[in-house]
């Protein structure tokens, strides 16, 4: 609409924060992160607790369908997941679902990936081992029950720390397909004599992971008895004190030597930070490199008024083929408000021909949009092509139904009038 496009824009590639006021209680909370909800288990015999967050733009008008984050430790890691993407979404990540999975109960039971009786030469008496189980209750009664309630699609992302970590790269070797990304926050692959490292060589040996991409981290707390301990020279060490952080490194040393897996690899290593505070960076690091294909190129083109319209199409159409090719479904390359934006701006810098290019591809990939529609209108109102302006009128009328473009399309129609006579 042109109304309240019309004042100042600034082309370029924006995150829009939007932080919500809540009220509960008496009490206005600024923001509030995560709904509450679960479903019960046949494969663990037990309720579970998920939290949902829904992008922020998400209405319940358009059917937008988005992919979708599962986050292990939901309780403690979805408000800094949520927090990242109200940053990063849009420009450096797509907008997703987010669902923070609970692992207040039973977390060690369900997150490690064999059953141990003793722990750096100590007794450990707790349960142990589940892994196999909760990934098939992921896999056969989460998974489903998300995508029958939520508005996502099919492409997925995995993300763990520590024990969730090690549960993380262990889905990617026990279950490639069920995502596209893992993300593995100083994950603990010390666990039973790095079982899972083992595992792991096994199968990048002979697994073709192409468009699989997995992020491992790891923090600074090599030797948490002695700081003369390095990146450089911990892996002279033999102590167990140093074997945490050296099954970190040999595993990321060893995915490195079977590049021509296909799987994308990136491993970072946070020396400030500990094995508390590491996750913080490394949700923003590792979410920006996974979805590393997603970030808008050629802006610098698209912001500049002497690129012509042929190479701007070309971009553009460059990017919707990229991402159809990574999420395995056709996704509008920019988000409507940026191509209606774009056509206005042309429209007051006198490119008509690329504004009516904006318009209509914003119509292309957002059919179902009055908007998109009553935007083309403006457009052929102002090049005195009144016919056309109804008749996008009327779509959008059609769509909507709302009061406003009745009355638009009263107005043209009398503007027409008047421009015959």
């Amino acid at each position: 609409m042109l109304k309240a496009l019309k004042t100042v824009w600034i082309v370029g590639f924006m995150v829009l924060l939007q932080h919500h006021a809540v009220a509960q209680g008496g009490r206005v909370f600024l923001q509030k992160v995560g709904v509450l909800d679960s479903l019960y288990s046949s494969v663990l015999q037990e309720s579970r607790k998920i939290y949902v967050q829904l992008p922020a733009s998400f209405d319940p008008g358009k059917k937008q369908k988005y992919p979708v984050a599962y986050v292990l430790d939901g309780e403690v890691f979805l408000p800094t997941v949520s927090e990242v993407q109200n940053y990063y979404s849009g420009g450096f990540t797509p907008e997703m679902v987010l669902v923070g999975i609970s692992n207040d109960k039973h977390r060690v039971r369900d997150l490690t990936i064999s059953s141990i009786s003793s722990k750096y030469g100590m007794p450990f008496n707790g349960e142990s081992g589940g892994a196999t189980d909760f990934l098939r209750f992921i896999e056969t009664e989460l998974i489903p029950f998300v995508e029958s309630k939520y508005p996502v699609t099919q492409y997925r992302t995995l993300i763990g720390h520590s024990y969730g970590g090690l549960f993380t790269i262990s889905a990617l070797v026990e279950q490639p397909d069920l995502f596209a990304n893992y993300l593995a926050i100083d994950p603990s692959l010390d666990w039973d004599g790095q079982k899972l490292s083992d595992e792991f060589r096994e199968a990048i040996a002979n697994q073709d992971y192409r468009n699989k991409a997995l992020f491992v981290s790891l923090s600074g707390q090599l030797h948490m008895q002695d700081s003369k301990v390095t990146l450089d020279n911990v892996m002279q060490d033999t102590t167990d004190f140093t074997l945490f952080a050296r099954s970190n490194i040999a595993f990321s040393d060893m995915v490195k030597q079977h590049a021509g897996s296909g799987l994308a690899f990136d491993w970072k290593f946070y020396p400030g930070d500990i094995h508390g505070t590491v996750p913080f960076p490394s949700l923003m690091d590792g979410l920006i490199s996974l979805f590393e294909w997603y970030q808008m190129e050629n802006t610098d083109k698209i912001n500049s008024f002497d690129t012509p319209k042929e190479e701007l199409l070309g971009i553009i159409k460059h990017r919707e083929q990229k991402l159809k090719e990574h999420f395995g479904y056709p996704e509008p390359p920019y988000p409507e408000e940026l191509l209606n934006v774009s056509g206005y701006m042309n429209m007051d810098t006198e490119q008509p021909e690329k504004a009516k290019m904006y318009f209509e591809l914003a119509i292309e990939y957002y059919p179902e949009s009055a908007n998109a529609y009553d935007s083309m209108a403006d457009y052929y109102e102002a090049q005195g092509d009144f016919t056309s302006a109804i008749e996008c009128v009327t779509k959008a009328y059609g769509i909507d139904g709302g009061e406003f473009y009745r009355k638009r399309m009263e107005e043209l129609e009398k503007m027409a009038t008047e421009a015959v006579n």
